[in-house]
């Protein structure tokens, strides 16, 4: 029987869902939307149902449309934000809220004080996330709630990432992913697994009894057991389809762009994956400590290899913000992002990459997760006129999609150094456009390898699906056996050299930010 797999990949506001054959080749992709609930600006939850429901639907579909019997779907693949889902005893949500709200999202910051507490912490925990912990991980949230709402702590019984409960769900086994619990979880592979010492120092000793967390997670390719007849009715596939272990979404597309690069052990393969937020994975055979780096982690990606991960919180968010507010008519539309790249592309011909030039933007709308790692820090915009025409949105779209490649750069450079010219593999909805893919190439002066596939982080968890069919599986292997070459970037002089100045500036307006903030909060 031909092997195929699914893979889903469940984001900020939608599940997509995605069946490949065994050459890697995507047969189907369908996205299944469901709501968030934003509250007081910085609180941002789910309803796991709701996800769930979306998966099913999503996958059901793709299975359809691929053209492939349901008993030729022999693995599952999960990957999801960082979320994190309550629930009691018996697997049942816990309400934050209103609509069986059970699960905060990844981009919440109503835990920046428990965040700062722990990364005051003398702990070898802290030395891994760059020197410090953000309110976006889980245990600050769960230090939050155990200390807000102490009625929700009482009747927790299982606390865990979205993708360790997609799995949850599948198998009904309390299978870990040591990705999920390596990247957000207070668990350290190769220094003795949990960190007791320091979760009682800040007061969730009881943490691993409260979350049911197991003694070992499994490793990622590794098989987490079998669909449960309910999981299988729920998503038309058969009991006898294997679960792999679940993925965080932007380490799942640092899996799949693995058999893009080149084969030179000692160089760190670096993937920028885009979206509603930036993550650059860097991944290498040696652990990375930089300050504001999340990481290093061991095992989250390859077995036997470390990754770290400098992130942006707010990069397609803050484009769609800017559509969002742009003023217009009642009776007229917003515009759409494939409107203005189509007009954008115009107006560079015209006037070239410096069209916008006046406008500077430091686009930390929710925050500098790196290098700065300040959850507080404000995004600035420097520059406007009172211009409400469609090519005035234009320029100032563009110039936040500069500065959001010009952080990427920064980040990139606090990795390496200046010198580091390695290749830069870009996935995600920024790379869907050749503008956006050829301007972060400019702005960091890399080479942007964009592979062909629609989906990389789909094709991540296709690979860990696949892996976890093998009694000794190789992921590196499996990764360059579904690849395809990809398209190839190269950085333009011109270019370079426009968005060399705009990258002085940016340096200057985040020390001014500094100063600025410093006078404002004196007495």
């Amino acid at each position: 029987m031909t092997s195929h797999v699914c893979a889903v990949d469940v984001g900020t506001r939608s599940a997509r869902a995605g069946v490949f054959a065994a050459d890697g080749t995507m047969l189907s992709r369908e996205v299944c939307g469901f709501e968030v609930h934003e509250e007081q600006g910085v609180q941002a939850e789910y309803a796991s149902r709701d996800i769930w429901n979306a998966v099913g639907k999503a996958v059901r579909a793709a299975v359809a449309n691929a053209g492939v019997a349901p008993e030729q779907i022999r693995a599952i693949g999960f990957d999801a934000t960082c979320s994190l889902v309550l629930l009691d005893k018996s697997h049942n949500p816990i309400e934050l809220g209103p609509d069986g709200r059970d699960t905060i999202a990844w981009y919440d910051h109503r835990a920046v004080s428990e965040a700062d507490e722990c990364s005051s912490v003398d702990a070898e925990l802290i030395r891994h996330l760059g020197q410090s912990m953000s309110p976006e991980m889980e245990t600050p949230k769960l230090l939050w709630l155990k200390r807000h709402r102490p009625e929700i702590w009482t009747a927790l019984g299982w606390a865990g990432d979205l993708a360790d409960f997609l799995v949850l769900k599948a198998t009904g086994k309390n299978a870990r992913s040591v990705c999920t619990c390596a990247a957000k979880w207070p668990f350290l592979p190769k220094s003795g697994g949990w960190q007791s010492a320091f979760l009682e120092e800040i007061g969730l000793e009881d943490l691993l009894a409260r979350a049911d967390l197991p003694d070992m997670p499994i490793s990622v390719g590794d098989p987490a057991g079998h669909l449960t007849k309910h999981a299988a009715n729920h998503l038309g596939l058969s009991v006898q389809t294997v679960v792999a272990a679940g993925m965080i979404d932007a380490f799942a597309g640092a899996l799949g762009t693995q058999g893009l690069f080149d084969d030179h052990p000692k160089v760190a393969k670096k993937t920028l994956i885009t979206g509603t937020s930036n993550c650059i994975m860097s991944l290498g055979d040696a652990p990375l400590y930089r300050s504001g780096i999340w990481g290093p982690y061991h095992g989250a990606v390859l077995p036997g290899y470390w990754v770290s991960e400098g992130g942006q919180s707010a990069a397609g968010a803050l484009l769609d913000y800017l559509l969002e507010s742009w003023p217009t008519l009642p009776e007229v539309a917003k515009p759409s992002h494939s409107a203005v790249l189509a007009r954008l592309q115009g107006l560079l011909d015209q006037h070239g990459p410096s069209f916008g030039k006046e406008i500077h933007i430091l686009p930390d709308f929710n925050g500098n997760r790196a290098p700065l790692s300040d959850p507080m820090a404000k995004g600035v915009i420097s520059g406007l006129t009172l211009d409400r025409s469609f090519d005035g949105l234009c320029a100032l779209y563009w110039r936040a999609a500069v500065s959001l490649a010009l952080g990427v750069r920064q980040i990139l450079e606090h990795i390496d150094g200046e010198s580091s010219k390695a290749d830069l593999a870009m996935v995600g909805g920024f790379a869907q456009s050749d503008l956006l893919t050829q301007l972060f190439a400019d702005a960091t002066g890399q080479r942007v390898l964009r592979p062909i596939e629609e989906d990389t982080v789909l094709l991540g968890a296709a690979t860990a699906a696949f892996a976890s069919l093998e009694e000794d599986c190789d992921l590196t292997r499996i990764a360059r056996r579904l690849a395809k070459k990809p398209t190839v970037f190269v950085p333009s002089p011109v270019a370079q050299d426009a968005h060399g100045r705009d990258y002085k500036v940016f340096l200057t307006m985040q020390a001014h930010r500094d100063e600025i903030a410093a006078l404002t909060e004196r007495p």
